[in-house]
């Protein structure tokens, strides 16, 4: 492997955001340009084309109004035309006057070329169109049909011009009009690869404080970005402080669970070195707390291990009523009642509440007279859902109830147990945010266990 090469695996994307943006802006622009352009070509192409017609119907007009008609029944034109193209032969402008049983009038400049008309109709008004009788020279033709004073024939008047001229203008305009749409475009392409490296920057800056951050070992990104990143850079802080929690909690474990196996391990191994008499009994009592602590941080490390997946959704009344089925057994004589809200959720995982409830219905009846009462949201409180565990026993004293979560504290040695349910209920609530309060009973006037967890949220069906 080449130094300096990343080890890490690469992970898959789904492109690049600077190339998406300008896709999209190279889209619109060729989009916009084209439309923009061939809406501009149109209109001044048409601009051009009307005005070179109207100077046809302009000198159509001066035709018909010189035009009369001689003693010899033939027309002719009484002063001559302003355009001297019209005198040089193949300039490019020609006129044509014809009428039927009367000789063609036609221009100088057609000189030995005859003009083909379209005289089979009669044209009240001006009639344009294209005529491509000459093969090197198409011909812009407008013809208008007239019966003149002192005359019954009807008269066909038509004036002629090469479309020469009028192709080289659009094709001028055409030429002018792509190359600077191909500029435009050009430059509004510049300008989005700038507004994206520029708008993308944020970005980078992000990326190259995450790097600092990790080449440093800070913990929070706290270079001012603009108000589109914040949210982004919030998250990740939170992100950061959630990891530094867990693993501020992942050494607490480990140092708890260290602290609690070292004296067990110090009283074993004095007995072996001491070759006590009792070694046998020593090893299983010290092996028996070992496993306890070791339980118990467990549980707490499968919570906080599930609590970092995502959000969890367990219903109460389903958890209780499958404790109580179990419980039961071990507690014949014990009365069992579930009462309140049976829709209850909270955002807990099944496995951890099962354990939670488990741990307090057990210890209600272990230790109360035969009668176990549970409720589910008894105060509705939004946003919490509380879960009531009472019994009819003799309860805990009020400057006992902090004390009885530590681990390994237990008022009844009486009867078996390792001290550690209401520190696990305790430390597995915490993690998901909740708590347990402990009171007096008023209806049974034991122990009260107020267990207070997250709601979960409501599903939304479809």
């Amino acid at each position: 492997m080449d130094e300096g090469e990343p080890t890490g695996r690469v992970t898959s994307h789904t492109g690049s955001l600077s190339r998406r943006m300008l896709i999209i802006a190279a889209g619109w622009i060729v989009i916009l340009l084209s439309l923009g352009g061939f809406a501009l070509d149109r209109t001044l192409t048409g601009l051009v084309s009307r005005n070179f017609d109207e100077q046809l119907v302009n000198v159509m007009n001066a035709m018909i109004a010189s035009a009369e008609i001689g003693p010899d029944g033939e027309v002719f034109f009484n002063r001559p035309l302003g355009d001297q193209r019209f005198l040089e032969p193949n300039s490019g402008r020609y006129w044509l006057v014809t009428g039927k049983g009367h000789e063609n009038f036609p221009s100088r400049s057609l000189w030995d070329k005859g003009l083909e008309l379209k005289g089979d109709h009669f044209d009240k008004a001006p009639h344009l169109y294209d005529n491509f009788q000459f093969a090197d020279e198409p011909l812009r033709v407008i013809e208008r049909s007239v019966i003149l004073p002192d005359s019954e024939t009807r008269w066909q008047f038509a004036v002629a011009a090469s479309r020469q001229d009028l192709d080289e203008q659009i094709n001028r305009i055409r030429s002018i009009l792509v190359w600077s749409f191909l500029v435009l475009g050009l430059g509004l392409f510049g300008m989005a690869m700038l507004q994206t490296w520029y708008g993308l920057g944020p970005l980078r800056r992000v990326r190259l404080a995450i790097q600092h951050l990790r080449e440093t070992g800070q913990n929070r990104l706290t270079e001012p970005l603009p108000l589109e990143v914040q949210p982004l850079v919030q998250e990740l802080n939170a992100l950061l402080a959630h990891s530094e929690k867990q693993a501020e909690e992942a050494r607490t474990h480990a140092g708890n669970l260290a602290h609690a196996l070292k004296t067990p391990l110090t009283v074993v191994m004095n007995a072996a070195t001491a070759k006590a008499p009792d070694l046998a009994d020593t090893v299983i009592r010290e092996a028996a707390v070992m496993r306890r602590q070791v339980d118990h941080h467990l549980a707490r490390a499968r919570a906080v291990g599930r609590r970092a997946v995502g959000m969890s959704r367990s219903g109460v009344a389903e958890s209780v009523e499958a404790v109580l089925r179990a419980v039961t057994r071990l507690y014949e004589r014990t009365r069992f009642d579930l009462d309140g809200n049976r829709d209850a959720a909270v955002a807990i995982e099944r496995q951890d509440l099962d354990e939670i409830l488990g741990n307090l219905i057990e210890n209600a009846a272990k230790y109360g007279g035969g009668s176990v009462f549970v409720t589910i949201d008894p105060t509705c409180e939004p946003g919490w859902c509380e879960i009531w565990v009472e019994d009819d026993g003799r309860g805990i004293p009020e400057a006992e109830r902090t004390r009885i979560f530590d681990r390994g504290a237990r008022l009844d040695t009486g009867k078996p147990g390792t001290g550690l349910g209401l520190a696990i209920v305790r430390d597995v609530a915490e993690i998901y945010g909740g708590a347990v309060l402990l009171d007096e009973s008023e209806d049974l006037g034991g122990l009260l266990v107020k267990l207070r967890l997250p709601r979960a949220m409501a599903r939304k069906d479809g």
